[in-house]
């Protein structure tokens, strides 16, 4: 009877720890994304997979879903419904991959800063940020789409 008090205390310590367990945001000062993202054991996952926009009403037929910064408004507005819908929000994302097609009106490089206005809207109130890539690819599924991105998100059951 004596060893199973020390053993019962210890497994009701590890369960309110558990339950008080979170995602750990290893954030630089006023950084844009996270350097890494620790994820206690136990926690449940969402992987969302790349999502590309939807076209826009009225656009030209050579730009139907809009720039890069619109582009990444319609898919982060479509990733944050997911994300809702399985009942996470934007601070529960630990990781995202940011794929991004070269915009012919800016030589064919990528519109980083574009994607960034459209992330910023998002992140920037927020003190948890993902830990992020962003990469230039050559083409994404149909022509004029210049943005898809994936998310993981985690949480404490």
């Amino acid at each position: 009877m004596r060893h199973l008090l020390p053993s019962a205390a210890l497994a009701l310590a590890a369960l309110a720890g558990a339950a008080q367990a979170e995602n750990v945001h290893v954030n630089p000062q006023n950084g844009f994304i996270s350097q890494a993202v620790k994820v206690p054991a136990g926690s449940e996952t969402l992987y969302v997979s790349g999502i590309t926009p939807d076209t826009v009403a009225g656009a030209p037929s050579t730009a139907p879903f809009g720039d890069t910064r619109t582009q990444t408004a319609s898919v982060l507005g479509k990733i944050g419904a997911i994300l809702q819908g399985q009942g996470y929000g934007w601070e529960d994302v630990v990781m995202m991959r940011v794929l991004l097609v070269g915009d012919p009106a800016k030589g064919g490089g990528m519109d980083f800063a574009g994607m960034m206005e459209s992330y910023n809207a998002i992140y920037q109130p927020l003190k948890k940020k993902p830990a992020r890539i962003t990469s230039q690819v050559a083409a994404l599924v149909r022509p004029g789409m210049m943005v898809e991105i994936e998310v993981q998100a985690a949480k404490s059951r």
